[in-house]
């Protein structure tokens, strides 16, 4: 392999000649064999960085700060690395130390390197246009990384909530699909009062939809930036007007509605947003592993279980058991969600542990974030594609449960009244009887005004009561 010499405050590295990354990245790299989380697993957060540097060498070139060529130089770079070219010049593990001086480095040396070569010079040639001087022109770590990190969050969450839209529409088909199917409903895993399968669907998608005006309400606080705040929040090397060029800059870079910070020195070591947001992420979390548990439920079987629906079958479930099939997807989701569940009590921990002008656990905190966005959107499209879109219902198995079950009785509580029908769900458990045979048996209730009140159509959705002997109260 080739190399070309490189130094920094240490002294001199050997980097490989035909990286654009330098001599920080290399000592990165060496640093930090962490995870085996590289940035490069996630472009959009190599996008984010590279539309920072672009807005900055415009701002600054704007200002007379920075020369025609070299800005030209940066922004053409940039382009190439925003459009996924250079993807794997970003090798460094997002757990590091530094508060991300390591990941600013990495785009500051590929940025120049790249440009060096549409200059017309060689890689490492940094007296033409260099990593810190002009690249990082007007930015510290402090600024630019976490701006970054605001970026990349906002457009993750827009694919975030994307997949969660089709999610929800997914559980909505199966609500109108299975809307005739009557069931049991139950509370404390024992009968309750009939439902429909449908409702029950229905209200997977409702729960799951509340999560999208959530999701894009808390990742708007991403829109607040601090770039132009450089090391602490007040400004050093930047210039007076900086900030606000530089701001809007990035929102024509990125599309989005990016605002200046009103006070830099508070925005600089601030976290809450990662927390606010990091804790919407464990909601949707929460949300779809509890759908998933009643997944499992309703599959259970498919003999001695509830078996009401029936989910696709995916792979041979057992070594040893043949024919056994598994739930592997819903399974799969939920221990994704104990990922997002144990990452956001890292970035609570990481959040809290911020000392005075910085927080340097910012770099965990990213990790678990990105971490949590993606596995959260990769399983909700294989629960959708793998499993949801393809349930099928049990439909008569599921109307045999209501006829036999003792929850029906709730229906005649406002006929009967509670002490006889308590004591009709006695007996009927009892005597393992119907009590549909049982109030007829006991003449309680004409055949004709029972099968009205038991209907699906009364048991499913408020009516209005009637007493038998009684005139209705609106009459």
């Amino acid at each position: 392999m080739e190399y070309r010499v490189e130094h920094d405050l240490l002294g001199d590295k050997n980097v490989p000649a035909d990286a654009y990354y330098g001599i920080q990245t290399l000592r990165a790299i060496e640093n930090f064999n962490i995870s085996g989380v590289k940035a490069n697993m996630f472009p959009l957060y190599i996008k984010a960085l590279a539309a920072v540097k672009m807005a900055a060498a415009k701002a600054n070139y704007n200002l007379g700060l920075l020369p025609k060529n070299i800005k030209e130089g940066i922004v053409a770079a940039c382009e190439e690395i925003m459009d996924g070219q250079h993807n794997d010049e970003f090798p460094i593990d997002l757990i590091q130390g530094g508060a991300g001086t390591s990941t600013n480095m990495n785009i500051n040396e590929v940025v120049a390197n790249r440009a060096l070569e549409i200059m017309g010079h060689q890689k490492g040639e940094y007296e033409y246009c260099h990593p810190n001087n002009h690249v990082n022109m007007a930015q510290s770590t402090n600024d630019a990384f976490p701006t970054s990190i605001n970026i990349a969050l906002s457009w993750m969450n827009e694919e975030l909530v994307k997949e969660l839209k089709c999610m929800v529409a997914s559980f909505r088909q199966k609500g109108e699909e299975f809307k005739h199917i009557i069931k049991m409903g139950r509370t404390q895993l024992q009968d309750a009062v009939p439902m429909t399968l449908g409702q029950e669907f229905e209200a997977f998608a409702a729960t799951l939809e509340e999560e999208i005006d959530r999701l894009n309400t808390n990742a708007n606080l991403f829109h607040e930036i601090n770039m132009g705040a450089t090391a602490i929040g007040t400004g050093i090397n930047a210039d007076p007007e900086y900030p606000a060029k530089v701001t809007k800059h990035l929102r024509d870079i990125t599309g989005l509605a990016l605002v200046k910070a009103s006070n830099f020195i508070e925005a600089t070591p601030d976290t809450g947003a990662f927390v606010i947001y990091s804790g919407t992420i464990k909601r949707l979390g929460v949300k779809l592993s509890k759908i998933c548990n009643d997944l499992r439920l309703l599959s259970s079987g498919p003999r001695t279980g509830l078996n009401e629906i029936n989910l696709p079958p995916m792979q041979p479930g057992s070594s040893i058991m043949p024919g056994k099939v598994n739930p592997v997807i819903p399974e799969v989701v939920n221990q994704i969600c104990f990922i997002v569940f144990g990452n956001d009590l890292t970035i609570t921990f990481a959040a809290e542990a911020g000392q005075l002008q910085l927080n340097v656990m910012e770099p965990v905190i990213v990790r678990s974030l990105f971490e949590n966005i993606q596995m959260l959107r990769r399983g909700m499209k294989s629960l959708r594609v793998n499993c949801v879109d393809d349930i099928t219902a049990n439909e008569d198995h599921c109307r045999d449960m209501v006829l036999n079950s003792i929850g029906i009785v709730t229906a005649l509580n406002p006929i009967l009244g509670y002490e006889i029908s308590s004591a009709l769900a006695k007996e009927a458990l009892a005597t393992n009887g119907s009590i549909y045979q049982m109030v007829l048996d006991k003449e309680l209730i004409p055949k004709d005004e029972l099968d009205r009140i038991l209907s699906p159509e009364n048991m499913v959705t408020p009516h209005k009561l009637d007493r038998i002997g009684k005139e209705n109260n609106d009459k």
